[in-house]
């Protein structure tokens, strides 16, 4: 069986600057991907390649065995995507918000899958009040609502704890595990959290200006930096490295 994700040199210049360089990475069905990375490391920009909303320079992508040039269209059918800043309509209800969105996506019958998704998420008790009352964390709550309504296999986040509180922090992660464990949704995740990693992915990834120093699951990664048992000081090693290679 093909990876769920598979990822051969991508590559993506603006003018002569690369922001991503050949990238190589093959993710399995049900894997929990931490892509890892300062700010400006071109996570973003890897992920808006694999999302079909922005053309790689070089290099290509499949999801679930769809090409993310040529048959983007089927691609968009596959996944979900959760920006850093997730964009609602602030005067409608979270009901209204996502039956809308679920109307725009195509989903047959909108209000059915919008019930269902904010019971999945446990946020029924919110779906009669305006997105613009709602704190960040449940306004990520909502964004990944609309995610996620449409049940798609593969699941893209980026920065998702970006402005949580601890307690939003849990909360989200508890959601990501049930998705992954209930639904089997593989899910990539674009983070600087350690943390997050350290809790909840089965692989990681880690980029450094562009370029991919270290992938694998995480007992891969763990069994090249020996001795190590702290993903803060692989990372900072793996930095080291990659900055001397």
């Amino acid at each position: 069986m093909k990876p769920i994700i598979q990822i051969e040199g991508l590559t993506k210049a603006y003018q002569e600057k690369e922001v991503v360089r050949n990238l190589h990475l093959n993710i399995e069905k049900g894997e929990i991907f931490g892509f890892l990375g300062h700010n400006g490391a071109g996570k973003t920009t890897t992920i808006s390649m694999l999302i079909t909303l922005l053309e790689p320079s070089e290099g290509n992508a499949w999801i679930n065995g769809f090409n993310v040039m040529g048959e983007s269209m089927e691609v968009r059918k596959h996944i979900g995507y959760l920006p850093e800043q997730v964009y609602l309509y602030g005067d409608l209800t979270v009901e209204e918000n996502l039956i809308f969105l679920g109307k725009l996506s195509g989903i047959v019958h909108p209000r059915e899958r919008a019930l269902t998704t904010l019971a999945q998420l446990n946020f029924s008790d919110w779906r009669d009040t305006k997105v613009k009352q709602l704190s960040k964390g449940m306004r990520q709550r909502v964004g990944l609502a609309q995610a996620i309504l449409h049940q798609p296999e593969v699941l893209f986040l980026d920065e998702p704890s970006s402005g949580l509180d601890p307690q939003g922090t849990l909360e989200l992660r508890d959601i990501l595990r049930k998705l992954n464990r209930e639904n089997g949704t593989t899910i990539f995740m674009n983070t600087h959290m350690l943390s997050e990693v350290s809790h909840l992915c089965t692989g990681i990834g880690i980029l450094q200006t562009g370029r991919l120093i270290v992938s694998g699951s995480m007992e891969e990664v763990l069994g090249r930096f020996p001795g190590e048992t702290s993903l803060e000081n692989i990372y900072l090693k793996a930095m080291k490295e990659g900055a001397e290679a």
